[in-house]
């Protein structure tokens, strides 16, 4: 079972981002476009684990307060283009905390440098150049009051992302 642990996103959220991919498409930017119901932060990439219950007594071993998420800005890891998170000492913290639990608890995880973002296109390509048109980025924040564990499987249209548990405030 692939798992991962995230934030999701509320529909106002969601409605942004959507819209974003839109105008990019209508401008001819090709990839990959990440479905609607996929949109997510990944704080925690488990992989290939088969007890995903292992990983929410982790995640219960941290507490998680309500904090304030904003969209800021866009950019590319390569040929994945994406959507920024406005910086957040509360998050990172979060973050690093989540991390620790599950290196306590003997769990695996990709230990790359946590950089808050939303994926929104793989393998990007705009046939106008390297520069993607980006007038106005998305815009929007919302209150997070929820973490959850996903587990990730390959469906006949791509990724199915869903939710097997959660922390909620603390």
């Amino acid at each position: 079972m692939r798992l991962f642990i995230a934030i999701q996103f509320d529909n106002e959220i969601i409605e942004s981002l959507t819209d974003f991919q839109e105008r990019l498409r209508t401008q001819g930017v090709r990839g990959n476009y990440t479905k609607r119901e996929n949109l997510h932060i990944t704080l925690a990439f488990v992989g290939d684990y088969g007890n995903s219950d292992h990983v929410l007594d982790a995640m219960e071993q941290v507490e998680f307060r309500p904090m304030e998420i904003s969209l800021d800005g866009v950019g590319c890891f390569g040929d994945l283009f994406w959507v920024g998170i406005a910086d957040n000492p509360e998050l990172v913290g979060y973050v690093k905390r989540l991390r620790h639990s599950l290196s306590e608890n003997g769990l695996p995880y990709d230990k790359k440098k946590f950089s808050p973002h939303i994926t929104l296109i793989r393998k990007c390509s705009y046939k106008g150049g390297h520069q993607i048109p980006v007038t106005e980025p998305p815009q929007g924040s919302m209150r997070a009051t929820c973490v959850s564990l996903m587990k990730s499987e390959r469906g006949r249209n791509g990724m199915v992302y869903t939710e097997i548990g959660s922390v909620e405030v603390g």
